[in-house]
């Protein structure tokens, strides 16, 4: 069944398609976090004062309503003001109304969506798998800007697409059933365990649970054998990037800095590559490789 059109004009579409996704994220990014804070604000209430529920005058927030406003003056965004990255250019990164600049994560968001969901349309090609590669996409950009934020990985994001890998490999779309089951497994336990002697070695958590969850939805989706790729790449990428940050910030080692992020980058390196890289280094370990 042909999804998108083939060649270029498909990259293309699906590029252009990222860009709106992209706009879309922006708003996940930065209400998300404040709707899980508005949550436990109410279930703290509800458990200090049962029936309490909403608070009286607590406006309908979510990721519809209140529509996109400037966060200074609360003006409303036009539709031709909210055209992915070209609106940020026309309007030289200010507000319409009050002139505020507007944070540049916003076309960044927009142009990375649109780059890495046209990388997806040109490795898979037009397939099935180019849609669910992008739908993983779109969450991991998502998780990886909420952990820089704010160092959490919600679960809305990630359990359920922790079942839809499961659900797209019951039909074998990545990898079987059985091995994108133990991938799941094995991702979870495996920072578990490092979580865990790390705790017992130093009295100090080294990661947070989202990780854990966040390794479990990859191997769910790539399986077991994708494992070592994403924690080399991961870590790596987390160790030089994280020591880099520290010492330019002059902040101490006891600064938290996020694993989420390169999780994903690893995640994502693995959805598209991650086959050759393990061809690779097994030709190379073989005998007379």
């Amino acid at each position: 069944m042909m999804l998108l059109p083939t060649g270029p004009a498909g990259v293309a579409l699906c590029g252009s398609f990222g860009l709106i996704i992209g706009s879309f994220l922006n708003v996940v990014i930065h209400r998300l976090p404040l709707m899980m804070e508005q949550a436990w604000r109410r279930e703290c209430g509800e458990l200090l004062e049962p029936g309490t529920g909403r608070p009286v005058g607590e406006a309908e927030y979510n990721l519809w309503r209140p529509g996109s406003q400037c966060p200074h003056c609360q003006a409303p965004v036009r539709f031709w003001q909210n055209v992915p990255v070209f609106s940020y250019l026309w309007l030289r990164g200010r507000c319409a109304a009050c002139g505020t600049a507007i944070s540049w994560r916003y076309p960044l968001v927009e142009t990375l969506t649109g780059v890495l969901f046209a990388m997806v349309a040109w490795h898979f090609g037009a397939s099935w798998q180019a849609l669910a590669a992008c739908a993983l996409t779109a969450g991991l950009i998502a998780l990886a800007f909420i952990d820089l934020d704010h160092l959490v990985l919600p679960d809305d994001i990630t359990l359920p697409l922790l079942w839809l890998g499961l659900l797209l490999n019951a039909q074998g779309l990545f990898c079987s059933l059985e091995t994108a089951l133990y991938g799941a497994v094995a991702g979870y336990l495996l920072l578990w365990t490092v979580h865990r002697g790390f705790l017992l070695l130093t009295g100090r958590e080294g990661m947070g649970f989202g990780d854990f969850k966040l390794l479990a939805m990859l191997g769910a989706w790539m399986g077991w054998p994708m494992l070592p790729v994403i924690i080399l790449f991961s870590s790596i990428s987390g160790a030089v990037i994280g020591s880099v940050a520290l010492a330019v910030g002059g902040k101490g080692r006891d600064t938290p800095i996020p694993f989420g992020p390169f999780l994903a980058a690893g995640g994502w390196i693995a959805l598209l590559w991650g086959n050759a890289l393990n061809d690779a280094y097994w030709r190379w370990a073989a005998p007379g490789g």
